[in-house]
């Protein structure tokens, strides 16, 4: 009986392992967005009372090509880059609609949210309550008798 050689025995199959198809997505793979539409670069963050959130949206005209919509406690922003072509050169730029979903913090005001523009980046504000202070309990201690 002939030994079989050990490159054989540990042959892969044709169709790699599930953990190798997905070790390339990012922990929030869950939020991907449809596939013709390109993920927001967004910071967030609590400050002066307000929830911030500002998003990378470079080449973008604020009053035509960025939509923002709250609802649910969640706040959705939406771009649209059109492309121009202008020659037969390379272009590394992204086309087409861009979408972020955030869900804002316990409280937010969904009335009171605010929006400016300013070199390709955008920013949103919304108002967040202080968290109140917990009450504070005395418990009364009873001497054993």
């Amino acid at each position: 009986m002939k030994n079989l050689p050990a490159a054989n025995a540990s042959r892969r199959s044709l169709l790699p392992g599930l953990v190798e198809l997905f070790s390339g997505f990012p922990s929030w793979a869950g939020q991907w967005p449809a596939p013709e539409e390109h993920l927001i670069r967004l910071e967030d963050q609590v400050e002066d009372g307000h929830y911030v959130v500002r998003a990378e949206l470079p080449g973008m005209d604020p009053a035509k090509d960025i939509d923002i919509t709250v609802r649910d406690g969640r706040l959705t922003i939406k771009a649209e880059r059109t492309e121009k072509n202008q020659g037969e050169g390379r272009s590394e730029f992204s086309y087409g609609s861009f979408t972020r979903s955030v869900s804002l913090p316990p409280g937010a005001n969904e009335e009171d949210i605010s929006a400016s523009y300013d070199k390709g980046i955008l920013t949103v504000s919304v108002a967040v309550p202080k968290p109140a202070a917990p009450a504070e309990k005395h418990i009364k201690v009873k001497a054993a008798s």
